[in-house]
């Protein structure tokens, strides 16, 4: 009898324990699953949480350069103006807000979102796989593609993408037009937040031989030096592109209200109307151009 007590004891005792082994790990199963949901609860809170600091604020804070040709640029008022601009003005008029601009380098636009100085960035900023890594982006509200200025006399020597190597590009060291410079064997110089005339007098003056830029953007800042020795490269177009705000990551409240008003100003025609207003066609709509797709390129 007592064989068969102990034995029963022994398997009461087994029970006791497996139960408790069950019950430590449903209860750390509870608690990874809480543990889960609290941080996508933290995520989603600091999410809605910088959509509600710029509603309280009152106030939608823009960088941009104020240097760039019917993009981002001072009227003869001295007003700032632009398409860029205007497109980010209409965009806190529909969501009842305020809005500044900060001017600043292209260079300096991408760290002052991601430091908070500024809320989002709007300057005719490509959209690319690696910036989206590190930043939100809008939906696109401009479509281009990528031209060269060169000298109207030569050229600057330049027919092909190959005839960059060697040459001097005149650009901001972050930009993907610097990039596919250096991939061609160019040598960049940077200007900083410097006007459209000094890059373009610098390639009329054999300073340095191309800017390498967006159609839109390049065709006005051409234009509006007609003494310099300067033209639109006859039969290069390549690298298509699309323009969006740039926002932090992970401000996808922010966003999708930004998207919600960009969504309202395609189907109202409010950005065809800005796009001819400032481009003279409607950059708002793909490109039917035919254009170069570089491969390779890791922006």
């Amino acid at each position: 009898m007592k064989k068969v007590s102990l034995l029963l004891i022994s398997l009461v005792l087994i029970a006791i324990l497996s139960a408790c082994g069950n019950a430590s790990e449903s209860e750390k199963e509870t608690s990874n699953s809480s543990t889960g949901n609290v941080a996508k609860e933290n995520t989603e809170a600091e999410t809605d949480e910088r959509w509600e600091k710029i509603q309280e604020a009152g106030e939608l804070v823009v960088g941009t350069s104020g240097t760039l040709i019917a993009a981002s640029y001072y009227d003869d008022a001295d007003e700032l103006t632009g398409y860029d601009v205007e497109v980010m003005k209409e965009i806190a008029k529909r969501l009842d807000l305020d809005i500044s601009f900060e001017i600043m380098g292209i260079d300096s636009m991408l760290p002052a979102i991601q430091s908070g100085r500024i809320d989002a960035a709007a300057n005719n900023i490509d959209i690319t796989d690696k910036r989206k890594e590190e930043f939100n982006f809008s939906e696109p509200y401009k479509y281009s593609y990528t031209v060269m200025a060169v000298r109207e006399s030569d050229n600057s020597g330049i027919e092909s993408l190959e005839d960059l190597e060697g040459k001097k590009a005149g650009g901001g060291a972050t930009t993907v037009y610097s990039q596919i410079a250096e991939k061609y064997g160019a040598e960049v110089v940077t200007y900083g937040n410097a006007p459209n005339e000094a890059y373009l007098s610098d390639v009329s003056n054999a300073r340095t031989d191309v800017v390498i830029n967006d159609y839109f953007l390049t065709k006005f800042g051409v234009a509006a030096f007609p003494d310099f020795d300067l033209h639109l490269h006859p039969t290069l177009k390549f690298h298509p592109t699309e323009q969006a705000v740039v926002l932090p990551k992970g401000a996808d409240k922010l966003t999708d209200e930004i998207n919600k008003v960009l969504g309202e100003m395609h189907e109202d025609g409010t950005l065809t109307e800005l796009a001819i207003q400032f481009y003279e066609e409607d950059a708002s709509k793909e490109s039917e151009e035919e254009v170069e797709v570089i491969e390779g390129l890791e922006l």
